[in-house]
């Protein structure tokens, strides 16, 4: 039995507009741009058979996940697997004072090569961290779940970890971005982004 997900990226939030890191906080909310973005993911999916949202408990995955539902009328599942990295120290900083701080940790931490999976900031969790805990919930989902076709209202570095773990080079993905995966006999496939 083959299994579907479509993991989406949140619409653009208020703290992306800023240029504020945000991690796992839960202040960053919607912009009217995201909540447009959020209503094309539902749009997109509306005819892929989906029969659940499993989501981030973030406002932001939240917000996209409810205003996404309205084309799609399902269950929304909240799922602390889903949750964006947590970025400890830098958490709510603006990108200028981060990099202006502390330099070449922030960008061996941006950087998608797997030699700086480990790294983290004091407080936070690595990408590495990230990969495992986030497909301890798609496994999960995919072994145990009744449902076949699958959404994921989830974050960016959530979407560009997948794919380093899939063999995929990631770089910034979109607010609003959808990416399919697939799962069968314990494989995991990237199908690509709808």
């Amino acid at each position: 039995m083959i299994k579907k997900f479509y993991i989406f990226r949140h619409g653009q939030s208020s703290y992306n507009l800023a240029g504020r890191t945000q991690g796992q906080t839960n202040d960053s909310v919607l912009t009217d741009l995201g909540k447009e973005q959020a209503a094309a993911v539902g749009e997109k999916l509306a005819d892929k058979g989906v029969e659940v949202i499993l989501c981030s408990p973030l406002k932001r995955a939240e917000q996209t996940a409810e205003i996404a539902n309205k084309s799609l009328h399902l269950p929304i599942v909240f799922d602390e697997h889903f949750i964006e990295v947590n970025v400890g120290e830098i958490e709510g900083m603006h990108y200028t004072e981060i990099a202006a701080k502390f330099g070449e940790k922030y960008r061996q931490w941006r950087s998608s090569d797997v030699k700086y999976e480990n790294l983290r900031f004091v407080g936070g969790e690595s990408k590495k961290e990230v990969r495992q805990r986030v497909f301890a919930g798609l496994n999960e989902y995919a072994a145990n779940s009744a449902y076949n076709t699958l959404a994921v209202s989830s974050h960016g570095i959530m979407l560009t970890q997948l794919l380093i773990a899939l063999g995929q080079p990631a770089t910034d993905i979109p607010n609003g971005s959808i990416l399919c995966l697939t799962y069968q006999d314990n494989n995991w496939k990237i199908e690509g982004f709808i």
